[in-house]
């Protein structure tokens, strides 16, 4: 029992547990959630022709939607803790009934965790969105499911056993299918906590000083319950080149593509850490590779689904240069969005054109308008963008079930809600 606990004796999973069960979200906070709820349904439904949906036609529900969410990487970010929330929670969120409230625990509880791991964990090679997601989907399903502090934290304790994956997967199926997986196994957790399991709370305290250096501070007073918001992204790809990608399309304006022979950029080591391909072969390598994004900024100018296709990858004038970039690293940083940005492009004769950008479009400090929401959400699903537009949670299953191109009579029911 957490009850007559004092606070610094606590758990980190029972200080976690009790602040999901006990906090009320704010109309701001209902808000972000909605934001999230259009967004995350969007780039699933965007990405149900995508051959990773046949892959995972076995996997749970809740496995399917995550990893069909992720897979084309044009899902949310939360900056402070460089983990994908949304993609986790929404699916969670659908798969065992929960509404925005269970979503936002289950988001607040990620955004607590990834942060409080910070750059070190993530710097390590390790994806912080799939090492927290068990944790964030237990609390999303506990929070559905009406659990107590003892049995949420419980459930939280549980998850941590599932709490894995690398960044090294980025670029292949492995990067979306271990983020179906991990949430997944958190709603197995929450369903074995209700069940009675037992679990010791000390659990999550061990893994956090396995995997990163303390201090751990889990901000449980900050009065957002996804403290730092959430940045959108503008285009669909890794959110490191979101930057890059604006800086050059804006530098190369006014040019004639063709005659652009060398793009030089320059940032930080931190802001390249998950940019893991540098001559990509697929679509989906060239959404981790730095010099693609930069040939597709300048040459796409809005580099949009088909900037990151296999198509685009072997194009001659993006091949070409993908090839004529330098890149300028200066060692440190402690973030994705550490420092500025800087791309200069020399053309045939000679001229060179520079700028340079510190927050990227879509990020918190600079976030989507609802007309460029309602527009991204036309570029991903076409006529069906007023449906998902106007969709509430209650919504989320049929939404999801349409986003597959499968049957889903095959998924295991045993921990999740009937999603027909």
């Amino acid at each position: 029992m957490t009850v007559g606990v004092p606070a610094q004796l606590r758990t980190t999973a029972e200080s976690l547990a009790g602040w999901a069960v006990e906090t009320v979200p704010s109309p701001a906070d209902l808000e972000l959630a909605q934001t999230a709820l259009i967004d995350t349904v969007a780039v699933a439904l965007a990405g149900a022709d995508h051959p990773l949906t046949t892959l995972v036609a076995g996997l749970p529900a809740a496995a399917r939607w995550a990893a069909q969410a992720h897979v084309i990487d044009y899902d949310d970010l939360h900056l402070p803790s460089t983990t994908h929330i949304s993609t986790v929670c929404v699916p969670a969120a659908a798969a065992t009934g929960g509404d925005a409230r269970a979503y936002l625990a289950g988001a607040g509880v990620m955004a607590r965790l990834g942060a409080a791991l910070g750059w070190d964990h993530y710097s390590r090679g390790w994806h912080a969105t799939s090492t927290t997601a068990p944790m964030a989907a237990a609390t999303v399903a506990a929070t559905a499911m009406g659990m107590d502090v003892e049995r949420t934290a419980t459930a939280i304790a549980l998850a941590v056993s599932s709490a894995g994956g690398v960044q090294r997967a980025f670029g292949s199926d492995g990067k979306a299918i271990q983020v179906g997986l991990a949430v997944d196994a958190g709603i197995r957790a929450a369903q074995l906590a209700a069940d009675g399991a037992s679990a010791d709370l000390r659990v999550v305290d061990a893994w956090l000083a396995l995997v990163s250096e303390p201090p751990f501070d889990l901000a449980l007073g900050s009065p957002e319950m996804i403290p730092g918001g959430l940045a959108v992204k503008v285009y669909p790809c890794c959110y490191a080149l979101q930057r890059p990608i604006a800086c050059a399309a804006e530098v190369a304006v006014d040019l004639d593509p063709s005659r652009v022979d060398r793009i030089d950029v320059w940032l930080k080591e931190s802001a390249v850490q998950p940019l893991v391909h540098h001559r990509p072969t697929s679509g989906l390598e060239a959404k981790f590779c730095l010099e693609h994004a930069l040939a597709v900024g300048v040459i796409d100018r809005f580099a949009g689904f088909h900037s990151f296709s296999d198509d685009a990858v072997h194009r001659p004038e993006v091949a070409r240069l993908t090839r004529n970039v330098t890149v300028h690293l200066s060692p440190g940083g402690d973030g994705l969005l550490d420092d500025v940005v800087r791309v200069q492009l020399t053309t045939s004769d000679g001229e060179t054109h520079s700028g340079e950008i510190d927050i990227p479009p879509g990020a918190p400090g600079r976030p989507v308008s609802r007309d460029q929401l309602a527009q991204k959400v036309r570029d991903c699903v076409g006529d069906r963008a007023e449906t998902v537009l106007a969709a509430g949670w209650a919504d989320l299953p049929d939404l999801f079930q349409g986003a597959s191109t499968q049957d889903a009579s095959t998924q295991d029911s045993s921990t999740q809600k009937d999603p027909t």
